[in-house]
Parts: C-alpha cells; structure tokens; sequence
C-alpha cells in the first residue's frame, strides 16, 4: 500500500537510500536537508523525490516544514528520523556549543519531526517511526560523549512511543548501524578506514542500502507487530 513517508537528511548519505528504497516500494517519500540547497537540488533531479529545507533542532520550522509536506502529499503515516550530526571532542574539551548543538538535533531533533505527526497518526490508527540511531549509541566512543548521549536517548524515545502508540497501530523502531561506507567515512584516511574495518567481524563496511533495507521492512504493514524494537546492523561488531 502506498503511503506518505518522511526521511529527515534524506537527501544524502544513509537518508538518501532510504528514500530511494521508501520510492521504490512505492511510497510517496519527501525528504529533509538542512544546508546544501545544491546537493538537495541534484539528488531531487536524479531521484524524482522531492526536498524540503528545514531544521530539525528548530521546532517551528519543523512543524511548518511538515505541514508542507502534508499539503503537497498527503497525511504522513512514515517517519525516519534520520538527521544527525556530530562535534566530536574527547569530554575534557568538549564545549557547551559543542554538546548543545548535538543534543538539538539527534535528541531534540527526533521529538521535533515526530510530536507533530504523532495526532494525525493516532487519528488515523497507523504509523510507523523509525529512527536511525547509532553502534556508539549502544557501546559509547572516545570523544563522542554528547553524539553517543543523543543516540542512546532516541532508543529510550523508540521504547516509549512503542508503549503508548501501540494500540492506535502506531510501531516505533530503531535502526542502529554500525560503520557505514557513506561520503563521510569513505574520506577518511585509507589507513584508519583500514583500522576501522579490522574491529567489523564480516571483514567490510556496511552499505547504505542496507540500513535502507531494514527501513522498508520496519515502515511495512509486515512489521506491525514489531514494537519497540532495536536492528543492530553493524556486521557483528557488536551485540547488546
């Protein structure tokens, strides 16, 4: 059945592989990005997928942003709250800045594209939250107290809108992905690509399609009984 989805940062990296499968299975998906109106603009003209430009650490243009979204494509039954964003630095150098700017839009973030969905969900008796969490979300990382902090907050927020959403047919699920083979990581010196594929058991780095595979299962009618839930995806790097 199609439906309307949201993929927040789904104009690039994991978000954007995510809204090419959500198309692909025949959803009719808009897609967030936060800054680069030229990325935004390529990935529309390749993809067919419409982009919106909003912040997801602001909540007024969130709420604005997806009643947007809702007038040109429907009520939103999907939503992946994929944006994020890191400012690392080891905890003794860690700025307010720092870790504020962080909590915004990984925390507060997943609260701000989610709170204004949630009525029309429970009107309706359907939907499906998905968020993108992280592998250092479930064990930590050097240098990542405030990113690792917002990720294992969004598992918390999955488990508690899965108690209260589920009898209005309302699933929320979380993805945690381990390394990923996206821009970002492929940028990094070959060398520490190289340490960081010596610690993943299945010897390479995750695809992006892989995390968007997972996303179409948990967004299907197939996963309704599928609640409160965490996919580690992270190629038996780690187990909780």
């Amino acid at each position: 059945m199609s439906r309307v989805a949201l993929v927040t940062g789904g104009s690039r990296g994991i978000g954007a592989a995510i809204s090419i499968a959500l198309k692909a299975a025949g959803h009719k998906v808009a897609a967030t990005y936060a800054g680069n109106d030229e990325a935004a603009a390529k990935f529309t003209a390749e993809t067919g997928i419409k982009t919106y430009k909003w912040n997801v650490a602001d909540y007024d243009e969130s709420a604005s942003g997806i009643a947007r979204v809702e007038a040109d494509l429907g009520p939103i039954d999907i939503v992946v709250a994929n944006a994020g964003i890191t400012r690392d630095a080891p905890f003794h150098k860690m700025t307010r800045d720092q870790w504020q700017q962080v909590i915004d839009t990984n925390l507060t973030g997943v609260f701000n594209t989610v709170h204004p969905v949630w009525p029309g969900m429970r009107e309706r008796k359907f939907g499906r939250v998905v968020v993108i969490s992280s592998i250092n979300g479930q064990k930590g990382q050097f240098a990542q107290v405030n990113y690792a902090a917002t990720k294992a907050g969004d598992l918390g927020i999955v488990k508690s809108l899965a108690q209260e959403g589920a009898r209005a047919g309302i699933t929320a699920n979380a993805i945690c992905p381990g390394y990923i083979a996206t821009d970002m990581v492929m940028a990094v010196p070959e060398k520490v690509r190289e340490s960081i594929i010596a610690q993943i058991p299945a010897g390479r780095l995750g695809e992006p399609e892989e995390i968007a595979r997972c996303v179409v299962f948990l967004a299907s009618d197939d996963a309704g009984f599928i609640n409160g839930s965490t996919i580690s995806a992270n190629g038996a790097q780690f187990f909780v």
